[in-house]
Parts: structure tokens; C-alpha cells; sequence
């Protein structure tokens, strides 16, 4: 017995499966009480936006041709059937809330990506290519020497028929918007991301990749850009936020989507002669994009947090 239990081989302990990476990731942002707050107002918001629609089935544009019902329905308080009650042409206002906030959040995605793409190949190329460095940083300074907001209404006044007319009203004023936004807000982005490339391509795995001749943009692309994710990835978090408030001033100020194309925004425009009145008619919008930002914001917060790798373990 003894020599039949010496001979047998000795137990050996299977070693749990290494922790990804994204598993790390996800485990530290989940300590973040603030950014999970943030992560599930904010996907309640998107669902409603997105399935609200489909439930609350009544037409945000619609204007009852009869004057008499119309002058009966305008301006109403919350109801039961009208929970956000009526705006001054008898629309239901949380139909164009709804309605209202895909085109903010679309507005503030698509504009992101525009800035985001501008900042991180800008921050590239001026990081990695040293004689790109002065023009690429001087053009950004001269970016943040400008007062944007009034550049902004310069670029809406002086394009934005030209451009409905060509691609008609909605889409039109919608690309000039996401456009204007991108090119004039991608400044913090490339400053961010040259000073990450500037310490990377010091690095030893860089030296050793150059000095077996990888090309240049084989090796920003394989080795730069995937260290550099990041803090791309929290300035395009906190981009979002920034240009859905941006458009919501754009809107505000008459200067963004046409009437009969509600944002948030917009709806607060509309809301102001009616604010003494009715309060609910630019609380309600206001208080969404507020939640939106902040929901955004915190997440970014959350999301800096976690992919540092110096945070990443406490």
C-alpha cells in the first residue's frame, strides 16, 4: 500500500487562466461609484430614446390643422395624455424629447469621432515626425486663440443655406453642425496625444522595431496607436459631452436645427418666451441635457481611472 502510493505521480494543481486585460479594465471602473452611476443613467437614456419612440407612437411635428383644437391644445400642463404636456402649436412635448434626443446624442457621437480623428492623427504626426512638430503645434495654438463660439456662428451664417440647399434642410444643417463642432474642438485632443507619442517612441520596444527597419507607419500603427488609446478614449468621452453642449447653445441662440427639427437644444429655444409661464417647458430639456453631461463626464472619469495602470491594482 505504502509502495503503490509512492509510486504514484503527485497531484498537480491546475493554475487558474490568466486575467485580460479588459477583465482588469472593467473590474477597477466597476470601483468607480460615480461612473457607474453615470453608465446606467446614461444607457437608460439611450433606451428610452431609442424604444420610446416605438411605444410613445404620437408624431412630434404634427399640428392639428384645425385652429379651434389647436388654440384648445397648446400650452397644456402634464396629463395623462400628454405627460410632458403640449409646447405653443399643441405638439406633445415628450414625443420631441424623445425625437429630440437622438439628434443631440447623433450630434454629439458623430462630432466626437470628427475630433477625435483630427486630434489623434494631428497629435501623431506632430509627436512622431519632429519636423511636422512646430507647423502641426503652431496650428494648434492658433486653434485655441480663437473664440469658437463666434466662430461657430460665423461658419453656421455664412454656409449653412448653401449647404440645406444642397443636401436639403435636416441633413444639411445636421453636417454643418457635426462639422463645425469637429474641426474646432479637436485642439485638446492632439496636445494630449503628441505628449503620449512623444515619450513612446523612446521607448525600448520602438528603438527595437526601428532598428529592424519597420516603417514609419507601420510602426505608429502597430506600436504608437494602441498605447496612445487611452487617453484618446477619455477625451473622446468628455467630447461627446462637449458638443452636445455646444449644439444646444448653437440651438439656443436660433442658429441650429430648423423649428419643425426638435433637439434638446432647440426646445429650450422655444421654451424661453413661455419660461415665466410654464417653467416645465425648459426645465424638462434642460434637465436632460444636464444629466447627459454629467452621466458622460462621470464616466470619463471612471473610464481615466481604470486604464491607468498605476490606479489598476489598488
Amino acid at each position: 500500500m505504502t509502495d503503490a502510493a509512492a509510486a504514484s505521480p503527485p497531484k498537480v494543481e491546475k493554475l487558474a487562466p490568466p486575467r485580460s486585460q479588459a477583465r482588469d479594465i472593467w473590474d477597477q471602473f466597476k470601483t468607480h461609484k460615480g461612473a457607474m452611476a453615470g453608465l446606467i443613467l446614461l444607457c437608460l437614456l439611450i433606451a428610452a430614446i431609442l424604444i420610446g419612440p416605438f411605444l410613445w407612437t404620437l408624431d412630434p411635428a404634427y399640428v392639428d390643422s384645425n385652429a379651434a383644437k389647436m388654440m384648445l391644445g397648446r400650452n397644456k400642463p402634464p396629463t395623462w395624455a400628454h405627460p410632458m404636456g403640449t409646447d405653443q402649436l399643441a405638439r406633445d412635448m415628450l414625443a420631441r424629447m424623445l425625437y429630440g434626443g437622438r439628434i443631440s446624442l447623433a450630434v454629439g457621437a458623430v462630432a466626437m469621432l470628427i475630433s477625435v480623428f483630427l486630434g489623434t492623427t494631428i497629435g501623431v504626426l506632430a509627436g512622431y515626425f519632429k519636423r511636422l512638430d512646430g507647423v502641426l503645434m503652431r496650428l494648434t495654438d492658433l486653434f485655441l486663440a480663437l473664440p469658437l463660439l463666434p466662430l461657430l456662428l460665423v461658419m453656421m451664417m455664412l454656409f449653412g443655406d448653401s449647404v440645406r440647399k444642397v443636401v436639403g434642410p435636416e441633413a444639411g444643417t445636421f453636417l454643418l453642425i457635426v462639422f463645425a463642432i469637429g474641426i474646432t474642438s479637436w485642439m485638446s485632443s492632439a496636445r494630449i496625444v503628441r505628449g503620449q507619442v512623444l515619450a513612446l517612441k523612446e521607448r525600448e520596444f520602438v528603438l527595437a522595431a526601428r532598428s529592424i527597419g519597420t516603417p514609419n507607419l507601420r510602426l505608429i500603427v502597430r506600436h504608437i496607436l494602441p498605447n496612445v488609446i487611452s487617453p484618446v478614449m477619455v477625451a473622446a468621452t468628455l467630447g461627446i459631452a462637449g458638443a452636445i453642449i455646444t449644439e444646444s447653445v448653437l440651438s439656443f441662440l436660433g442658429l441650429g436645427f430648423p423649428p419643425d427639427f426638435p433637439t434638446w437644444g432647440r426646445l429650450l429655444f422655444d421654451g424661453v418666451d413661455y419660461m415665466q409661464l410654464y417653467p416645465s417647458r425648459v426645465i424638462i430639456p434642460g434637465l436632460a441635457i444636464s444629466l447627459t453631461v454629467l452621466s458622460v463626464n462621470y464616466i470619463g472619469d471612471g473610464l481615466r481611472d481604470a486604464l491607468d495602470p498605476r490606479i489598476r491594482g489598488r
